[in-house]
């Protein structure tokens, strides 16, 4: 049994997908943007602590709270319904789902769905944002082969924390500040830039580097092979492993 000798579900992307993915990112970006210039970027956090938030271990509770924080950014603007970034609808996720919040632009009639994964990353800390978890590769796999239109948007947040003293109370009032931002399409996201990590599950599609990466343009087929190929190249997967789950998932024909 060999990968060549499959019949697979082939999957077909609408021809304008690239400029789909293009106007969906920028105006992720441009809300977030927005935020910063006008200073409605940070998380104040008000604890009875005198000497302040712990911040060698303030990673541990930052990305839910910036995940937290860009849903209600996103939900502000969808509220206004002239908003100029064309978003008309947000959904928050439950925690265990593939994506973090779920956004909808409209332009003209047309209505794109962009998946957002929000990627937390310390400003101050050198390792952080090397090799996160992006998602399930069978998850994200069995995805593109049920949409071709698919689009999984990462999201990175890059934050700061420091304390502050609450003239009010005299206590120290944490804060979360959103410095930079940078959003991806996971589909062109390059092939030196994503690895693949055979624990949990199916394993899990993770992101090198996400302060540093470039594009790659391919199709919707092309990622797909590229998904199994990192799967494949793993020394504790065989293709009887992979077809197990292609079989389960259906992403080849009987």
């Amino acid at each position: 049994m060999e990968y060549e000798d499959m019949t697979f579900k082939i999957p077909q992307e609408s021809p304008d997908y690239e400029e789909q993915s293009n106007f969906v990112v920028k105006n992720i970006e441009a809300v977030i943007a927005d935020s910063i210039e006008k200073n409605t970027n940070k998380i104040v956090l008000n604890t009875s602590l005198k000497l302040g938030l712990p911040l060698e271990n303030i990673n541990k509770i930052a990305g839910p709270m910036i995940e937290a924080w860009a849903a209600e950014i996103f939900t502000d603007v969808r509220d206004d319904l002239n908003n100029p970034y064309h978003l008309i609808n947000v959904d928050a996720q439950p925690r265990l789902g593939m994506a973090d919040i779920v956004l909808q632009f409209k332009q003209d009639e047309t209505v794109y769905t962009g998946n957002v994964d929000v990627k937390a990353t310390a400003g101050d800390i050198p390792k952080s944002g090397r090799g996160p978890n992006i998602t399930s590769f069978s998850r994200i796999r069995t995805a593109y082969v049920d949409d071709p239109d698919f689009m999984f948007i990462i999201l990175s947040l890059k934050h700061k924390v420091y304390s502050v003293r609450n003239e009010e109370t005299f206590l120290m009032d944490g804060i979360m500040e959103i410095t930079d931002y940078n959003a991806y399409d996971l589909k062109f996201i390059s092939d030196g830039d994503i690895s693949y990590n055979p624990a949990l599950g199916s394993g899990q599609i993770q992101i090198k580097d996400i302060h540093y990466i470039t594009y790659q343009h391919r199709t919707t087929w092309e990622f797909c092979q590229l998904l199994d190929a990192k799967y494949l190249r793993s020394s504790r997967r065989t293709m009887d492993d992979w077809y197990r789950e292609a079989t389960k998932f259906k992403w080849i024909k009987n």
